[in-house]
């Protein structure tokens, strides 16, 4: 019976690692957006409010996105693709913002002291329920067909865990790295200390790089969610295009591939992001009042090297 039970425990994790290979890109993603929502609160708080975002992840993959998911999969198939257009919309939108920001145009950005961390926490999290949908249902899509709804489960299970583990484990790393730095910073071995010292000034440009990394990760994955979502459902104009130019350069070779498939999605949900963002604050304009695009997250624009 024992040998029998690591046998199925076996094949789930095997199978767990096979669906979720596709899904790495987006995982980089997530692990490159969610630093930014952390940077500038107290360093005694930063492992606390990545472990509530990761908390907040693990809700959102067992307790929406799976059930969902398997209950839309079985009796409503249709619908997945809306939702994760309106998933891709939604960070094209945020990641349009952003970018809008870096360009010295603020559309009612909150002071620090307006920022804490539920704010912070809800923010991230809601980005999160987009990114790790896509991660879930990729993984769904690429494992084997007729295996039993248990099985399955058990498999996004065994996803969810390893998917949450590795982006809040790097993301705790990255928030905490620069306190190792200043630990080794007092080493007394010169060449520990000298090693600490740089990893200490380097930080400030590494979390510049970080949050312009999420941002253009959010318009890349909302943009080839558009794509690919749209021509789900009919609308093939930007799917065509991006297979058309997949097609050009695969000659190239696999990597160049994905540079212009990464390019094209984040052109494209830079267009639609910018295009929501007007739409959003014309409707603003038109009610008389000014959105507040932010939930406490740290814009790319505020990153000072």
């Amino acid at each position: 019976m024992s040998v029998g039970l690591l046998a199925v425990v076996d094949d789930i994790l095997s199978a767990a690692m096979k669906a979720s290979a596709k899904a790495a890109g987006v995982v980089i993603d997530d692990a490159a957006v969610t630093p930014q929502y952390v940077q500038g609160i107290t360093p005694a708080r930063e492992l606390p409010v990545v472990a509530k975002i990761a908390l907040g992840s693990l809700a959102n993959k067992f307790v929406i996105i799976i059930p969902i998911a398997l209950l839309l999969t079985a009796f409503a198939p249709w619908v997945l693709p809306y939702l994760l257009i309106l998933g891709g919309a939604y960070l094209c939108f945020e990641g349009a913002e952003k970018v809008l920001e870096w360009f010295g145009v603020q559309h009612g950005h909150a002071d620090e002291s307006d920022r804490n961390e539920n704010k912070l926490v809800w923010g991230a999290v809601r980005t999160d329920l987009i990114l790790s949908t896509e991660i879930m249902l990729i993984s769904l899509a690429n494992l084997e067909a007729g295996l039993d709804i248990w099985t399955t489960l058990a498999i996004l299970a065994v996803i969810a865990l390893l998917m949450t583990g590795v982006v809040y484990g790097a993301v705790a790393l990255l928030v905490k790295i620069d306190d190792i730095g200043l630990k080794m910073a007092k080493n007394p071995v010169a060449r520990v200390r000298h090693t600490g010292m740089r990893i200490v000034r380097s930080m400030p440009a590494v979390f510049r790089f970080i949050s312009i990394l999420g941002t253009v990760a959010m318009l890349w994955v909302g943009g080839h969610l558009l794509l690919v979502n749209l021509g789900e459902v009919g609308v093939h104009f930007g799917e065509d295009i991006l297979h058309a130019i997949e097609h050009a350069l695969e000659p190239l070779g696999a990597v160049i591939v994905w540079i212009g498939d990464t390019l094209f999605s984040a052109i494209a949900g830079l267009i639609a992001g910018l295009i929501i963002v007007g739409i959003i604050l014309g409707i603003g304009r038109l009610i008389g009042k000014k959105p507040n695009f932010h939930e406490g997250e740290e814009s790319p624009a505020d990153v000072h090297v």
